[in-house]
């Protein structure tokens, strides 16, 4: 049976901008190794994640960095959140790793909740916006999560749109320009919308809420009183 997530030769002359529909529950190997390719060579791909479509690109490569920054037209004194695979990828990442981080970490990773901690030295400034510091998430989304792991690599998890304007969860709500100037977009359908992460600074004693999202402070609360 020939894989949904895979657009046959009529789908392709019919969308010549680079999307592609993914499952979003079960994305196909070869679409998800596709993505990650492009993110390996400097490339720019929307994909989704569990409330809205971000842009993902190699979180290494200060010129895939740049484009990021090009794409949603956003100043580089406003930093990018990164996306990892595992809570052992930190230690190319971050400087110190908080016992509060720790058990935060083991409570909602995966999920909506962006951590935020001392930058190693060989993280671009361009992700701190020369603060020092980097936000850091694991995503939940079977795409998102797949699509890190192929990469091999941390890669940007910035929202897909313009600075400044709504996220977007739904691909036909994206500026068709943005879509032009992705190398590739992985369409998963409708997503839940709503807010986006929860962001926590945890490079401080005790850590201090940046955004309320997806997880409710009271339960943050719960787990750093435990």
């Amino acid at each position: 049976m020939p894989d949904p997530s895979t657009p046959g030769p009529e789908a392709r002359l019919n969308n010549p901008l680079g999307v592609i529909r993914i499952d979003p529950d079960h994305p196909a190997p070869q679409t998800i190794h596709r993505a990650a390719a492009l993110i390996q060579n400097q490339g720019v791909v929307v994909f989704p994640t569990q409330c809205l479509y971000g842009l993902a690109a190699d979180a290494r490569d200060s010129s895939a960095i740049q484009k990021i920054f090009h794409i949603k037209h956003r100043p580089e004194t406003n930093p990018l959140l990164i996306l990892i695979h595992s809570p052992k990828d930190l230690e190319e990442l971050v400087t110190h790793i908080p016992d509060a981080a720790q058990r935060l970490m083991q409570a909602f990773w995966p999920g909506g909740l962006t951590l935020i901690f001392e930058a190693a030295p060989r993280v671009s400034d361009l992700l701190t916006a020369g603060t020092g510091k980097i936000g850091v998430r694991i995503p939940s989304h079977p795409v998102a999560r797949a699509l890190v792991k192929a990469a091999g690599r941390p890669i940007t998890g910035t929202s897909a749109n313009r600075s400044g304007a709504p996220g977007c969860s739904r691909i036909k709500n994206l500026p068709q320009d943005l879509i032009r100037a992705a190398d590739l977009v992985l369409d998963a359908g409708p997503l839940r919308g709503g807010t986006g992460s929860t962001i926590l600074d945890v490079t401080c004693d005790p850590p201090r809420i940046i955004r309320q999202g997806r997880i409710p402070f009271d339960s943050i609360r719960q787990v750093l009183a435990s």
